[in-house]
């Protein structure tokens, strides 16, 4: 969320911002209900102060005037009907349209309409060259019987797929290898967070309000079942200090995720690409506003170096203003060539999301002792997303004869070289 002062002081600055985005929000019914909001607290202190000064002159009197009773008796009432207007009506308004309003991107982000204005700024090794046609992951599943796409709409319906035998061993290998990578060589610490949570969790992440309809949700429970570990990580320190000294933290975290994919209406229903129920292995820190750039670009290292230890080919590439999240100020989407469906698939977004987290979850640390509260720095990413790691490493490993060579890193959780 943004700071309110700063769009009531610079709205041409958030105007500008939702230009570059290509995007709208409520700006100026913002500012309409903010001075409504401020016109009604003076007027609140001027009548306290009436009553106060009208309070000491009764005080002063033996015999109390009818009218300065009947007046203040009118002041309290006058008092009583702002404040119910503002708890009741201004504030809850006031409150909804913020939590509507995207970050504003950091100024080292290009401008750019949507995916196409993206600019890929470093690749890594060369996609290997195969002496034959490549399979699509999804050919190569059925022949090995590791993926089962009719038992999966049979049990649940479209966009829903059984993983088999290695292939099931293979996820759980890539989700282990990816947590251990990350906490024993990157410097996370594991966390295991509630994979449903309540609503003020979702609006806390900036979930809600605005992807409500691409979110799953118990109603009688009143649960929520979380599109990414993102959104559990960032309240883990809801409505907290953090204490001096503690920053940076870095958290880690398995979770299956659930995504209506209402977006993604009509597109990727081949193969298991885009999934309502899919595994994902996030990053996740806090950190002060001074070196969240500097951990931004650590943490596309790390996710970097899953992939070259799985030995894929990948490329990084900076999101413009118009394609970076709505929570986010400035990411970076790491991608990884999967030859046989010929495309470069996305297996991480990492985002700075500067205070904009934080001020909606009520994330707050103290520099130093006795220093004034600030709110943190939040940074997230995918380190990576299953199944297209699985998808990148049917392709990218397979052999003339259809089996798949397991990447050596993932032997040892594996137990074995080849799947057949």
């Amino acid at each position: 969320m943004l700071d309110l002062k700063l769009i009531r002081e610079h709205p041409d600055l958030v105007r500008e911002a939702l230009v570059k985005r290509n995007d709208t929000a409520p700006v100026d019914e913002i500012l309409a209900l903010d001075e409504q909001r401020r016109k009604h607290l003076v007027e609140v202190e001027t009548l306290r102060a009436r009553r106060n000064e009208v309070s000491k002159q009764i005080g002063r009197i033996k015999e109390k005037p009818p009218e300065l009773i009947a007046e203040m008796r009118q002041v309290g009432e006058k008092i009583k009907v702002l404040e119910d207007d503002i708890e009741a009506s201004i504030e809850p308004k006031l409150n909804d349209l913020l939590l509507r309003v995207p970050n504003i991107p950091d100024p080292s982000v290009p401008v750019g309409r949507d995916s196409a204005d993206n600019k890929v700024i470093r690749t890594g090794p060369d996609p290997r060259s195969l002496s034959f046609p490549a399979k699509p992951h999804w050919e190569l599943g059925e022949a090995l019987d590791i993926i089962d796409f009719v038992r999966g709409v049979k049990i649940s319906g479209s966009r829903f797929y059984v993983l088999k035998g290695l292939g099931y061993r293979l996820q759980r290998s890539l989700i282990n290898f990816m947590l251990d990578l990350h906490v024993h060589e990157h410097g996370y610490r594991e966390i295991y967070p509630p994979f449903m949570v309540k609503k003020e969790t979702m609006v806390g992440s900036g979930n809600l309000p605005k992807f409500a309809d691409n979110l799953y949700h118990d109603a009688e429970e009143d649960f929520w079942f979380v599109p990414t570990a993102e959104v559990p990580l960032t309240n883990l320190h809801r409505d907290e200090i953090i204490e001096p000294g503690t920053l940076p933290l870095y958290y880690v975290a398995y979770t299956a995720c659930f995504r209506r994919e209402k977006m993604a209406a009509g597109k990727d229903t081949r193969g298991i690409k885009r999934g309502h129920q899919f595994d994902k292995v996030e990053m996740y820190k806090f950190v002060a506003a001074e070196t969240s750039n500097e951990e931004l670009e650590k943490m596309v290292q790390d996710a970097e170096d899953v992939c070259w230890k799985l030995g894929l080919p990948w490329r990084i590439v900076q999101l413009c203003t118009g394609d970076i999240g709505f929570a986010s100020m400035k990411s970076y989407d790491i991608e990884v060539w999967a030859p046989g469906s010929g495309e470069w698939l996305e297996v991480s977004s990492c985002s700075n999301c500067g205070d904009f987290q934080a001020r909606r979850a009520n994330v707050k640390y103290r520099p130093e002792p006795g220093a004034k509260v600030q709110f943190p720095h939040t940074l997230n990413g995918s380190g990576l997303a299953l199944p297209r790691i699985v998808i990148a490493i049917l392709e990218n490993y397979q052999q003339a004869d259809g089996s798949v060579v397991v990447p050596e890193v993932l032997r040892p959780y594996m137990r074995a070289e080849v799947i057949r």
